[in-house]
């Protein structure tokens, strides 16, 4: 009797231990660390489940380890696309979770002062599932039924600064973001300064552009130059902004055409954006600007300036004056600098 029940007893305790073993095993399938290299995989929406997969086992310490559970899960019939960050630790479980439940990591994307909003599609849709093809025939689109005549119209929308996008970011998501900064921009306050100034929305982003590149994006003396700018528009004369030049150029040539120094041959370049040949603010922004740009135009400094050169002892900065003559030798000075850089 005592015999009979010790083997019994030992039995119940192989039995345990096999079952202990076999739910561990288990256990670990599910819940434990299969991750051997992180990173992101881009799961597009006509992905199937073997290129989920191949997208995923690279960074699997036992792909077929996590197959069994995501079959188990049923992934293979419900996932969702995305951009997902593969992060040691995570079990199959968790991978399996992340993807079902769309899960996914932002990317960040800087928007800087682009020529044009076709080229920063092109940059943007680099982050995207979308090509940059289809982003701007969409955007071309939501331009259209705002009244406007294609995406390029759409760029006071955008402001230069770093933001976060999902990648299956869609062109409509994308410029539903943009609209509601720039709604949030106009509050009452600068629509108030906006009306005194005179000038229309497009004329003040046309300006705020021509800003921006004349100061570099530096905010130091940005006023200045916006008070200068309206000095010589108030008083008929012709802007003569060295970067409208360089963007009429190279806005016909598919900003394909780098400009360092503005000569005296492409004063005279065709085109409604070329400051030196047409009198008044051009007929739009020249560059995606920034709110400070918008802000110096909407608070510009009153001045008697009507002459700018940049200054070759301060790299960045200007010399203003109100005096031709004083600006024909601030202009020589920085005449010679160019020729003692070489640049052309």
């Amino acid at each position: 009797m005592k015999s009979g029940t010790k083997i019994l007893a030992s039995v119940m305790v192989i039995i345990l231990l096999i079952g202990g073993i076999i739910g561990f095993r288990y256990y670990e399938k599910l819940y434990g660390n299969n991750v051997k290299e992180e990173g992101f995989v881009l799961i597009p929406h006509s992905a199937g489940f073997e290129s989920i997969m191949d997208s995923l086992a690279p960074h699997l310490q036992d792909a077929e380890q996590f197959k069994e559970v995501a079959l188990d899960k049923n992934l293979n019939n419900f996932f969702k696309a995305g951009r997902y960050k593969i992060e040691k630790g995570a079990s199959n479980t968790d991978l399996v979770n992340m993807i079902k439940a769309g899960n996914q990591t932002e990317d960040t994307f800087r928007i800087i002062d682009f020529g044009d909003v076709y080229q920063m599609v092109g940059r943007v849709s680099r982050k995207t599932e979308l090509d940059s093809l289809r982003f701007a025939k969409d955007l071309d689109k939501i331009a259209q039924e705002k009244g406007y005549r294609d995406a390029e119209d759409l760029k006071k929308y955008f402001f230069i600064d770093t933001y976060n996008f999902f990648w299956t970011v869609t062109p409509q998501e994308f410029f539903d973001k943009f609209d509601g900064i720039y709604r949030d921009f106009w509050t009452a306050e600068r629509i108030a300064k906006e009306k005194a100034s005179g000038l229309t929305r497009n004329q003040i982003y046309a300006l705020a552009s021509i800003v921006y590149k004349e100061s570099g994006g530096r905010p130091d003396e940005q006023k200045t130059i916006a008070g200068l700018y309206l000095n010589r528009y108030r008083k008929g004369m012709k802007l003569q902004s060295d970067p409208t030049v360089i963007y009429a150029i190279n806005k016909e040539s598919n900003f394909t055409t780098p400009i360092k120094r503005v000569l005296y041959k492409h004063l005279s370049h065709p085109s409604p954006y070329n400051t030196y040949a047409n009198a008044g603010i051009p007929p739009g922004p020249i560059c995606i600007t920034d709110k400070n740009s918008v802000d110096a135009v909407l608070n510009a400094e009153k001045n008697s300036y009507i002459f700018m050169a940049a200054d070759p002892d301060r790299p960045g900065l200007h010399r203003f004056t109100a005096s031709d003559v004083e600006h024909e030798k601030n202009a020589k000075d920085y005449q010679r600098w160019l020729d003692s850089r070489d640049i052309r």
